[in-house]
């Protein structure tokens, strides 16, 4: 397979933050590489085209399986193993964000719930647990807000996100109802300015 310029470009970049997502180069260059294929690939190809050992591809394969970003396929006639990655961002996003949270938000949830579990034994214990408690409210509170967003169709979530700027809007007016002044930047007086007197 040859790589174009921009797709080489983004295959590299992909490697490079590798690491600062949790995984190798290797394994980010891979995943690119799958992203940006109009076709899936059997290892034997993306060892050659990346340039990298046959077991090295193996290895970030099984990796990024592990994670449900790449799927194995076969074809008709031919023994080999094929890997695709989903077609939809929407659902590619989806999957990163659950295997985040099993993998990292999970554990620490367990882990505070089982601290505040403990009696403390002492007034410096006891102001640890009060801020792990405000700590765990805060991770809960996040957490069943993604799980009712992962439930949302993928049009629904996009104009959700569209209208960011429109929702922090309606909750400034729904604060003001409620009795609580907003700040200016929450609520900037022009956005409710009385209409000129010749406006329709």
């Amino acid at each position: 397979m040859n790589l174009g310029t921009q797709t080489e470009r983004f295959i590299l970049h992909f490697g490079e933050m590798g690491s600062r997502w949790g995984v190798n180069r290797t394994v980010g260059q891979i995943y690119a590489l799958l992203f940006l294929s109009p076709r899936a690939l059997h290892a034997d190809e993306i060892a050659q085209t990346l340039g990298f050992a046959r077991s090295n591809v193996s290895t970030g394969l099984r990796e990024l399986q592990s994670w449900r970003l790449v799927r194995m396929t076969h074809q008709m006639g031919d023994r080999r193993e094929y890997f695709d990655t989903p077609e939809d961002v929407w659902e590619i996003f989806r999957i990163l964000c659950e295997e985040k949270c099993r993998r990292e938000i999970d554990p620490t949830l367990t882990m505070l719930r089982n601290v505040l579990l403990e009696k403390p034994t002492s007034e410096d214990d006891g102001y640890s647990q009060h801020r792990i408690a405000q700590m765990l409210e805060l991770m809960e509170l996040a957490t069943s807000w993604f799980n009712e967003i992962n439930q949302l169709p993928p049009e629904t979530l996009k104009t959700l996100m569209r209208m960011g700027a429109k929702i922090q809007k309606a909750l400034s007016i729904v604060n003001r109802l409620r009795g609580r002044t907003p700040t200016e930047d929450e609520f900037p007086a022009e956005d409710f300015a009385a209409p000129p007197e010749n406006s329709p």
